[in-house]
Parts: C-alpha cells; sequence; structure tokens
C-alpha cells in the first residue's frame, strides 16, 4: 500500500493530467508534468545540503510559480516547509526560523538585507537559495545557491518515499497580533484531512479554475493550491489583492470558476464603478473566511456574482476550517458560519467543559484528524488549546471563540474570549454591534472594541471607514442606527471615523492595533 503523503497530490495529478495547466502566474504557465519536475530538482538540491527527515525549510517569497515549486519539493525531500509572508521585518523572521529551527531558507535578491540578518542571527541554518541570481554575484556566496541553476541544472529524478503520513508536513505562524507567533505544526494526515473536506463540500472538480490573491503564508491561500492541485484543477495565482481591478480582469480573462476572498477584497471590489456590468457569469462559487461577512455585503456579492454559491465559511489556524454553511441556508440564516465540515465535529461547551444547548454562549472546540499537532516547541501554550477528549489518547481543540447555536445545530460566532465587551454589567458581542453597523451603506469598515470607561466598566466605541465620496454620514446618525436596531448597552459611546484599519497581511482587521489606549 503507497504511503498517502501531501506531496502525492502534484505526483498523481502530474501522472493523470501531465499536459494540463496546474498554474498560471505573473501570465506564465505551468503544466502539471513542469510543476512536479522541477519540485522534483529543488528535493534533490535539499538532499544534496543534507537535509535530514523533519528537517524544516523557510520560505520567504512572494506568491509566485518559485513558492509553489519549493512547497512540494520541500515536501518531497522529507522536510517541512515554513511559509513566511514576505512583508515580514527581519526581527520576526528571525524569530520565525530561530524558533522552528529552519535548517534552509529559500528567497529573492530583493530581500537580501532580510538574508543577512537571518545568516547572522539563526544559528541553525545551512544554507540558502536564492532567486534573481543574474542581479550579481551576491546569490552565489558561500551557503548560497541561484534557485534559477537548481531549477535548470539538478537532477529531476523522482526520490524514494522519505516520510509516512504522520510526519510533520507544515509548520503555520500565527498572525501575532498578540505577541510573538506561534508555529501551529501539522503532519500530512491533518493537511491531506482538510484539503479533502474543503474539496467535497465545494464539490471541486479539475476544470476548476481557481483564483487567489491570499498569501501563501496565510493557510487559506496556502490550501488553494494544495486543494487545487489534489483534485487537478488549475489555480491562477495572484501576489496581493492591492489592485482589485487586476482582479476583475483576471476572473474576465481567465474564465475563473472559484474565487477565495476575505471581507476586505470583497469591500474593495464591491467599491468599483459599474462592478455589476462586467461578465462573472463563470464564477460557480465565491469562498469567504477570516471574518464573517455583512449581511449586506451577502446580498451585494449575489448581485455581482450571479451564477455562484456563496459559501460563508468559519476556521482557524490550528485546525485550518472548521464549518462552512450551505449555500441554499444563507438567506434564512445570514449570521451564521455553517456547521462542521465533513468528517469533523465541532460542538460548544460552558467553562465547566460541558456541552451547553441552543442559544448559550460558550466555546467552540472542535475534534477531527484536521487539528494541528500542536506549537512548535511551546508545550504550555499547545496544552491550553488541545485538551483530552472523548476517547483515550484523543485530544480536541478549545478554539477560544466564543459561539452560539440555533435549534438546528448551526453555528454562530460571538466574539473572541478575550474580545468580549463587559458593558452596564453585561457582554456585548463586538461582531453583532459591527453587523448593526454595517447595515449603512455609507460604511465600509467598521471596528468594534472596548475602552476602559469609570463607570461603564467598558464602554464600546466604534472606529469607522467610510466609503469613498461618502463623507456624510455623522456620529449623531451612526448612534440613532445602533438604538433602533440594538438594546442600549450595545450602542456605541464613541464613534471615531478614520481613513484605515491595521489589517494582517490576510487582511483580516486586527483589534489589538485598534484598541486605543483610553
Amino acid at each position: 500500500m503507497a504511503t498517502v503523503l501531501l506531496n502525492g497530490f502534484l505526483e498523481r495529478s502530474a501522472a493523470r493530467l501531465p499536459d494540463k495547466e496546474a498554474l498560471i502566474c505573473q501570465e506564465q504557465r505551468y503544466r502539471y508534468s513542469e510543476l512536479d519536475s522541477l519540485s522534483n530538482r529543488v528535493a534533490n538540491a535539499l538532499v544534496e545540503r543534507g537535509v535530514e527527515n523533519g528537517d524544516r525549510v523557510g520560505i520567504f517569497l512572494d506568491n509566485s510559480f518559485e513558492s509553489a515549486v519549493s512547497i512540494f519539493g520541500i515536501l518531497k525531500a522529507g522536510c517541512a516547509f515554513v511559509v513566511v509572508n514576505p512583508q515580514t521585518k527581519a526581527g520576526k523572521l528571525c524569530y520565525i526560523l530561530n524558533n522552528c529551527g529552519a535548517k534552509g531558507l529559500i528567497t529573492h535578491w530583493k530581500y537580501r538585507e532580510a538574508l543577512e540578518a537571518v545568516e547572522e542571527d539563526v544559528s541553525s541554518l545551512e544554507f540558502s537559495f536564492v532567486c534573481g541570481a543574474d542581479k550579481g554575484d551576491w546569490a552565489q556566496e558561500e551557503g548560497r545557491a541561484p534557485l534559477e541553476e537548481i531549477l535548470t541544472q539538478q537532477s529531476d529524478r523522482p526520490l524514494p518515499v522519505r516520510a509516512i503520513d504522520i510526519d510533520m508536513a507544515a509548520i503555520i505562524y500565527t498572525s501575532g497580533t498578540t505577541g510573538f507567533p506561534k508555529g501551529a505544526s501539522f503532519t500530512h494526515r491533518a493537511m491531506i484531512s482538510a484539503s479533502t473536506s474543503i474539496t467535497t463540500y465545494l464539490e471541486n472538480v479539475e476544470s476548476d479554475i481557481i483564483l487567489s490573491a491570499l498569501p501563501l503564508a496565510f493557510d487559506y491561500g496556502l490550501y488553494q493550491l494544495l486543494m487545487s492541485v489534489q483534485v487537478g484543477a488549475t489555480l491562477v495565482l495572484q501576489r496581493d489583492f492591492v489592485f482589485p481591478y487586476e482582479l476583475v480582469k483576471t476572473i474576465v480573462r481567465e474564465r475563473v470558476t472559484g474565487f477565495p476572498g476575505v471581507p476586505t477584497i470583497f469591500a474593495m471590489l464591491l467599491q468599483l464603478k459599474n462592478i455589476e456590468r462586467q461578465d462573472f457569469s463563470s464564477v460557480r462559487y465565491v469562498t469567504n473566511t477570516a471574518a464573517a461577512l455583512p449581511v449586506r455585503h451577502i446580498r451585494e456579492i449575489r448581485q455581482v456574482f450571479p451564477q455562484a454559491r456563496i459559501y460563508s465559511m468559519y476556521g482557524i489556524t490550528e485546525c485550518k476550517r472548521v464549518s462552512y454553511m450551505p449555500p441554499e441556508e444563507l438567506d434564512d440564516r445570514p449570521t451564521a458560519v455553517g456547521k462542521g465540515m465533513p468528517n469533523e465535529e465541532a460542538y460548544i461547551v460552558n467553562e465547566a467543559g460541558q456541552r451547553v444547548g441552543p442559544g448559550e454562549i460558550g466555546e467552540l472546540v472542535v475534534r477531527g484528524s484536521n487539528l494541528m499537532m500542536g506549537y512548535w516547541e511551546n508545550p504550555e501554550e499547545t496544552a491550553k488549546v488541545l485538551r483530552p477528549g472523548r476517547y483515550p489518547g484523543e485530544r480536541v481543540l478549545y478554539t477560544g471563540d466564543l459561539f452560539k447555536s440555533d435549534e438546528d445545530g448551526y453555528l454562530y460566532f460571538v466574539a473572541r474570549k478575550d474580545n468580549i465587551i463587559k458593558s452596564r454589567g453585561e457582554k456585548v458581542s463586538p461582531k453583532e454591534v459591527e453587523n448593526s453597523i454595517y447595515e449603512l451603506p455609507e460604511v465600509l469598515e467598521v471596528s468594534v472594541v472596548g475602552v476602559q470607561d469609570d463607570v461603564l466598566g467598558q464602554a464600546v466605541k466604534a472606529k469607522i471607514v467610510l466609503k469613498n465620496g461618502q463623507d456624510s454620514l455623522t456620529e449623531r446618525q451612526i448612534i440613532a442606527h445602533c438604538m433602533k436596531n440594538m438594546e442600549r448597552f450595545m450602542v456605541p459611546k464613541y464613534v471615531e471615523f478614520v481613513s484605515s484599519l491595521p489589517k494582517t497581511a490576510s487582511g483580516k482587521i486586527m483589534k489589538r492595533e485598534v484598541e486605543p489606549d483610553e
């Protein structure tokens, strides 16, 4: 019986569909046979440099063809990949590579300052592969090798299988909105389980053309690559989503069928002039995670993508995906994030660890084969979130998120446990206040936080970004709208209009950064 590994996704698709387009990136097109062959070259180069089963190799690149090839090459060498967003500053990059004990790093010459810092401060680092060798001799100094030479001159012979399915495949670092990032480590089995469950409910097939502008360092972006290769689909990989018109042109030109996004991407698209006139008839599904879509945006997305099924989803890095909302149920439960995905169980418990009934707020717990092994080199934090489950040796994931469910078992996000606002002796869900404010058509983005208040304990504060040209909305109108739609204790005491909100690289609003100093 053949070992089932994550790199087997590429090997099987290349054997079955060698001439099919696997990846479109920067207007370059790559067939499955090319991805497979070139990732073999990376794997052989790694083995020649002495990597052993379980070693970690970092990737510090933009979304690119080289990133995709490196991910599968590292897996074929029996190592675990660690993708780091190239926007990461040198200090945090050094922390991450030191934390995971990276033996190698794959990067680009334009990040040479960061690499030089890493080479000086990361004692475990033995070598680096560098793109952009044509820029001079920098990429060929001791310990470095030009990636272009590896991809053209290294042997592409397949290596013997060097791992089993319970070996580590990747470490995915959290966004680090509080303190230093934590590295969630995953086995091949866990990542295969997650990818298989998601492709099952999305009904992915090899004829799919999936557009992703999400960073590969973000698990949502990473899995677009893994899922497309698993089913033999085509992935259109964009560097980022800074230029929304580029996304529009790509959807139309490539006849994209799957479009994963986050609220920031959809907010940007919905602002574009005449967006509803574009021919998006090829798009059969749209997905959203990272943060819940405002109800108003769901209605507007449906108008822009009239043929698409809209999947509202919830997930966290530590298990990839938790739940999805069946599109046919979205109108009846627009604020729900669905039920646990296939091959997984999600339930809500109180502080005593007992399951709660419908309408009761508690912490969401997840059990399934898609859970992380733990936080790398961080047993204390691991023990807080991975706790004993139903069976001997089983561990379940305590998400740290507060949820409630309805009579039919559909899940509703309330707040992060540490983001809940306690005002006037009542608990206020920031998400509920945000959803209400999003109903105002002038609002582009909003973040609600609690600020210290001598009388209330905490007061509710809303920071709001208005759409372009929509500067007539006032603080008084915001408060009046909230008074009309929510209990008095939930109404913001403070409203501040800002030009932008701080976000992670994945587009998720950073609550800790938003919170003021009052």
